[in-house]
């Protein structure tokens, strides 16, 4: 799996920054399977499977939607590659729930299909959703989610900015809130770093380090490395 904070950094093209890291990732797939569900600023399906197959055609990989097939677990169990990508975080689980597929999609990863999910394709790899940045615009059934890994994410996490005079609450604040009631821990994942998983081994990679928060505990930045979280 590669679990990226973001599609597209600063002035880049989309997934720009990562295609040399997913062209070795995704070698010998020819085709993608492309989940649209989070749909950023609305978007239909079709226009944003159009524009991540333009990305892909970069290092020659086909992408085609889930939502053009009839039978959306088949096209997963079938798939050489996924990609889920950035949007709302609430509208993206809602639709894997109601299109049946949450369970189906945790299980042909587990099994090794090469996944990659950016923004909120990566928060639906923690073990749940509750450290989406993105408003509640509908009520998914279940904030679960695939489980992949140990924690969850917040992806395009933000230091407090010297001198700001924002009064609203920063990142870790908010988690810290999450930790009164909840046990997960939590990673910060910057823009322009991402997590690269195989099996039980969890690498950090990109142009930052990462802000683990633990219940209890003093927030520590995490290296470009590979980390253990428990």
């Amino acid at each position: 799996m590669i679990i990226a904070s973001t599609s597209t950094i600063y002035e880049g093209k989309y997934l720009e920054y990562l295609l040399p890291t997913l062209k070795t990732f995704f070698k010998g797939a020819k085709t993608l399977l492309f989940i649209p569900y989070a749909r950023p600023s609305g978007i239909t399906y079709d226009t944003y499977t159009a524009n991540v197959k333009e990305a892909f055609a970069n290092i020659g990989i086909d992408v085609k939607g889930i939502h053009e097939f009839k039978n959306a677990k088949e096209a997963l169990k079938n798939a050489k590659a996924i990609f889920t990508g950035g949007g709302n975080t609430f509208e993206l689980v809602n639709q894997l729930y109601e299109n049946d597929v949450i369970d189906t999609l945790k299980e042909v990863i587990e099994l090794g299909t090469p996944y990659l999910g950016t923004s909120a394709g990566s928060n639906i790899c923690g073990v749940n959703m509750k450290n989406t940045n993105d408003m509640p615009i509908v009520y998914p059934p279940s904030f679960k989610t695939l489980g992949c890994i140990p924690f969850n994410i917040n992806a395009h996490y933000l230091d407090p900015i010297e001198g700001n005079t924002h009064m609203g609450e920063t990142r870790e604040t908010r988690i810290k809130e999450f930790h009164v009631f909840n046990e997960t821990p939590v990673l910060g994942l910057r823009e322009g770093s991402w997590l690269e998983v195989n099996a039980n081994e969890i690498y950090l990679k990109g142009a930052y380090t990462a802000r683990l928060f633990q219940k209890d505990k003093k927030p520590i930045e995490l290296e470009n490395s590979k980390i253990s979280i428990i």
